[in-house]
């Protein structure tokens, strides 16, 4: 069994060669999401002007058409997962994902104005995020030994961070040229879309090719380890406490007193650290283990917290959006390469979208309750108690997750 032994006396031998190169299929797998990334990410930041100035929706209406849909993704993580398990499809389900997403643009475009084929552009938007993404991660997990998982997804989340960053800076581009023409944003991106369709199908291996997949186990199947069933107790915890990256921003853009034109730039941030850290925090976690990177993250999140009891001055505001990076970077793939390890190759798409969900789920519930707590406390004391939340999760957690191999049986 494995589990965060990499660095270790009992961690298994590296693979000769494995410490040099990252393998082909998270490279073609990376550039796929750079690539999506730009796409969506095009839309994501014109879609708030567009619907609340451009066809007069209030910000309720939008929140609630966002959360929701958010939240189907999570649970739609489990069909593509279990989609995936069968026969090995993984490329063929993730395939799907992406196509239904860029397709989702061009449901904008004939949407026009009408709230109905608005809410279904945006509902097979998120579908075919929820489809593709436990795939993906399973062909990532499958494609190199378990000793350089880290790095693995260090790599493949700073690509998709590039492209997370040139998304809107295209969007405004296209706006620019075309004297704020929206129509002509969602065009290019769907041509974006079916760009990094025809990668995937070009250059990503099918998971046959990578690994052999006789068999389908349910992904419930998965809480028989019973590491993986701490992992997730675990990652339920932690995320379940963390409110959200929108109300961070939010406080920011209040201390500040920022200009609202200003507040979509704030996470460019995280993603810049984000992209600087993934790979370097992955290659850490490959040598020490998954678990203490993992932990130090959220750390790193608390810290952020910390900081907004402070009168906030640009200072503060920068070293929250970068302790915000250091979170997402030490703690998004790694959890991939901590958990993917344990599960058996033929159910791994199915065990990491149980794992996907039930963060996702958790971390909905904590930024619904630190908007109801905000609502009905007020800000200072909602902070108060997300700080104090996160640091018992934090110290749970610790307690949880098993540091040696030895625990975790």
């Amino acid at each position: 069994m494995y589990l965060a032994t990499t660095g270790r006396t009992d961690a298994p031998p590296r693979t000769p060669g494995a410490g040099r190169r990252v393998p082909g299929t998270v490279l073609a797998l990376g550039a796929v999401s750079l690539v999506t990334d730009v796409s969506s990410e095009m839309v994501t930041a014109v879609l708030p002007l567009y619907l609340v100035l451009g066809l007069g929706l209030s910000p309720l209406q939008f929140g609630f058409l966002d959360g929701m849909f958010n939240g189907a993704t999570a649970l739609v993580r489990l069909l593509g997962g279990r989609l995936a398990d069968r026969g090995g499809r993984h490329k063929r389900v993730a395939g799907a994902g992406y196509l239904l997403s860029a397709l989702s643009r061009l449901g904008l475009l004939l949407a026009g104005g009408a709230t109905a084929g608005i809410a279904a552009a945006l509902a097979a938007d998120r579908l075919g995020k929820g489809i593709r993404t436990a795939p993906r991660d399973a062909l990532i997990s499958l494609s190199g030994p378990p000793e350089t998982l880290g790095r693995s997804f260090g790599v493949h989340r700073a690509m998709d961070t590039t492209g997370a960053l040139l998304g809107p800076l295209a969007a405004f581009a296209v706006l620019r040229a075309t004297t704020d023409a929206y129509d002509a944003v969602f065009v290019v991106s769907f041509c974006t879309g079916l760009l990094g369709v025809l990668l995937l199908a070009v250059y990503v291996p099918p998971a046959s090719e990578t690994v052999r997949v006789p068999v389908t186990p349910r992904p419930r199947t998965a809480f028989r380890d019973p590491a993986f069933r701490r992992i997730f107790y675990a990652t339920a915890l932690l995320g379940a406490a963390t409110i959200g990256d929108s109300f961070l921003y939010l406080l920011l853009q209040r201390g500040l007193d920022l200009p609202t034109a200003l507040f979509p730039l704030l996470p460019l941030g995280p993603a810049a650290g984000y992209l600087l850290l993934a790979v370097p925090v992955g290659r850490i976690a490959d040598r020490t283990g998954r678990r203490l990177p993992f932990l130090l993250g959220h750390a790193a999140l608390l810290g952020a917290y910390a900081l907004l009891f402070a009168p906030l001055a640009w200072p503060t505001a920068v070293a929250v959006l970068v302790l915000l990076g250091i979170f997402y970077a030490a703690t998004d793939g790694v959890l991939m390469a901590l958990a993917g390890p344990l599960l058996p190759a033929r159910g791994r798409a199915g065990g990491l979208a149980v794992l996907q969900t039930g963060q996702a789920l958790a971390r909905l519930l904590g930024a619904a309750g630190f908007g109801a707590a905000w609502t009905l406390w007020g800000q200072r004391p909602a902070l108060w108690t997300a700080a104090l939340a996160l640091a018992g999760a934090l110290l749970a957690a610790w307690r949880v997750l098993p540091a040696t191999v030895s625990e975790a049986s």
